[in-house]
């Protein structure tokens, strides 16, 4: 047989038939396992609920008694306040101190690193306290040239509870953004930037074209989830007296004694706050990572 013969052999009835039947059907192997773990935590997560919502001492009716109560909402919006105006002043003083750490300056990348040492090393509750108290250490505080004439003054007992709040919440951020500023720009090769600058870009256009988009990719998750973190730790304010949310909860309870069932008002409060940050989070990084 020649080869000519071999090509233009007609293929078996029973093999065109097969090769035009296209309705197969892909049946994947049954997750027997995977069933059954599910099954588990079904069955686990309706047994809590149960377990929770026809218990009667947990209260759910004063929780739903002091869910919208006045002082409970004003302690939410110190709480949204607060956690807007410092995370505002951190990733600011982040962004400032991760320039200086990205500097090729000896003093400014040294200044740097010992202010993230230094409040990145103390417990924020430390901090805040040490604010709340600094009129212990200064009476009066003076701002001018040392030595010098003052160019303002103002007594150490003004800092009031809010004031000492932000300022620990604030400086204490500051340190913790610095380092994931400095991460997400490190993380951009410095070719890229390199490159832009061969071709006739400042530095500064190759770092607002080229570096910073790329940048904001790493920084953006991780900064949503400081923004997340800092609306629960401002709960921590509730040690100098401050009326956020946690502290407004404190103050009912300790009239009626009714604490758990508070206790899951401002849980409640907290939960639905995290939910509309990390749908946001959602958003952003989603219109970040366009076309990636």
């Amino acid at each position: 047989m020649s080869v000519s013969d071999q090509i233009t052999t007609p293929l078996p009835a029973r093999a065109t038939a097969d090769r035009r039947d296209t309705n197969w059907k892909i049946v994947r192997r049954p997750s027997y396992g995977r069933w059954a773990v599910d099954a588990l935590l079904a069955f686990v997560v309706v047994g809590l609920c149960w377990l929770s919502f026809t218990n009667p001492n947990f209260q759910w009716d004063v929780v739903g008694k002091y869910l919208f109560h006045p002082a409970v909402l004003n302690g939410l919006w110190t709480t949204v306040s607060l956690t807007t105006i410092t995370m505002v002043l951190g990733v600011g003083i982040g962004i400032l101190f991760a320039m200086m750490m990205l500097s090729h300056d000896r003093f400014l990348k040294s200044f740097a690193a010992a202010y993230i040492w230094l409040f990145r090393g103390t417990p924020l509750l430390v901090q805040l306290i040490f604010w709340f108290n600094i009129s212990a250490l200064y009476p009066q505080i003076n701002i001018g040239i040392p030595g010098g004439p003052y160019l303002f003054s103002f007594s150490g007992n003004s800092i009031t509870p809010f004031m000492a709040a932000v300022l620990g919440l604030a400086l204490h951020e500051g340190a913790y953004m610095a380092e994931i500023v400095r991460g997400g720009v490190q993380a951009v090769g410095r070719g890229q930037s390199q490159a832009a600058i061969a071709l006739g870009m400042t530095r500064l256009q190759a770092f607002g074209r080229i570096t910073l988009p790329q940048a904001l990719r790493i920084i953006v998750p991780a900064t949503g989830n400081q923004v997340i973190l800092m609306l629960k730790t401002t709960s921590l304010v509730s040690v100098i007296a401050l009326p956020e949310l946690l502290y407004s909860v404190q103050n009912i309870y300790a009239r009626t004694f009714e604490i758990i069932p508070l206790l899951i008002v401002a849980s409640v409060w907290y939960l639905f706050m995290c939910s509309l940050l990390s749908l946001v989070q959602y958003f952003l990084e989603k219109k970040l990572g366009k076309g990636h």
